[in-house]
């Protein structure tokens, strides 16, 4: 109960915030594109210079949520003109509340999922160049499922981003069997989930200016 009570509060804290004027325009354009399939809809005759693969917090719509993931998708748009594939974790990734208590902090379809997505990425684009990152919940479905790809799909995921990591405690701030120097971990001294709880407090929705501006400016230096 104490979990849903303090979810609720800081969703209205959160909502009270004010909003860096440099990520207006990226948080707008994130509440019209929670849905995002360009890995699974492209053809393998076009692929593009970078493929984005995100997995979202819990209750978010889509696929792609409607905060971090899609403020990141319209800052890599940016840098890469018509050269993104941005692709959400859906289907068996219904990102419910209740997966969040399960061992790995999300279900192990949701995992399969997520690695289904990197295995495609690979297949239909080995030359593009794979980044990811994954919002709350999200963290955990990209650090099981990269934790878990082989050392070929691996090496292709130039850089990953987690925000409000919900397992960064358990996972010593990285990725298990994942390179570190292609982590970045955007957790605030006062979100409890990065510290090993599942408390939801106001610093747990206020990712936006990391996603909009340093996420991307962290995975263009990856890119090259």
């Amino acid at each position: 109960m104490k979990f849903f009570s303090l979810l609720s509060l800081a969703i209205t804290l959160a909502a009270a915030a004010p909003v860096d004027v440099a990520v207006e325009s990226a948080v707008l354009e994130a509440r019209q594109s929670s849905i995002r399939n360009e890995l699974e809809q492209g053809s393998s005759s076009a692929c593009p210079k970078v493929i984005y693969i995100f997995a979202r917090a819990s209750t978010e719509p889509g696929n792609m949520g409607i905060s971090a993931g899609p403020a990141l998708a319209s800052a890599l748009k940016t840098r890469y003109p018509r050269n993104v594939w941005v692709q959400g974790v859906g289907g068996p990734y219904s990102a419910d509340l209740a997966s969040n208590f399960l061992p790995e902090g999300t279900s192990r379809v949701a995992v399969n999922e997520a690695k289904r997505l990197f295995t495609l990425a690979n297949t239909k684009c080995p030359n593009s160049a794979v980044v990811a990152g994954g919002y709350s919940q999200g963290t955990a479905v990209m650090a099981s499922s990269i934790s878990e790809l082989s050392a070929t799909i691996q090496n292709q995921i130039k850089g990953v981003v987690l925000f409000g990591y919900t397992k960064n405690l358990q996972n010593l701030g990285r990725i298990p069997n994942f390179p570190s120097s292609k982590t970045e971990v955007y957790c605030s001294a006062a979100d409890a989930v990065c510290f090993g709880t599942l408390f939801i407090l106001p610093a747990h929705f206020l990712y936006q200016t990391d996603a909009a501006v340093s996420a991307p400016r962290f995975l263009a230096a990856r890119i090259g």
